[in-house]
């Protein structure tokens, strides 16, 4: 496993960049927008956050590809079942991530699209 700084604060924002991606719940699009918001703010103060903030945002951003074409998808029915599979997997993974975040390991999404440089 890989550490970049591993001081409190950075952990901790690393750890909210993470968590942020739960505001879509609340906010349309706020699965993208809250990681944004933390690595833009943070990027050039944390490399930790720098780092962990562009991994929750790229995640975000193909998890929301994926939605889209699951969401097409249920006009062939087999969409129901994915939107369900990757709304767990979502889920699941962002939990792991800022678990990982806090104690300072540098975690990589699976199946994400490196959008974001």
């Amino acid at each position: 496993m890989n550490q970049l700084d591993s001081n409190p604060e950075s952990r901790m924002w690393a750890m909210l960049a993470h968590l942020s991606a739960l505001s879509g719940f609340v906010i349309p699009f706020g699965n993208i927008l809250g990681p944004l918001i933390i690595w833009l703010m943070k990027r050039d103060e944390m490399s930790f956050v720098a780092d962990q903030g562009k991994e929750a945002l790229n995640f975000n951003i193909s998890m929301t590809i994926y939605m889209l074409v699951s969401g097409v998808l249920i006009f062939v029915l087999i969409g129901i079942a994915l939107v369900f599979v990757l709304a767990i997997v979502w889920l699941v993974l962002l939990i792991l991530a800022a678990i990982k975040a806090n104690e300072g390991v540098v975690y990589r999404y699976p199946l994400t699209l490196r959008l974001v440089k």
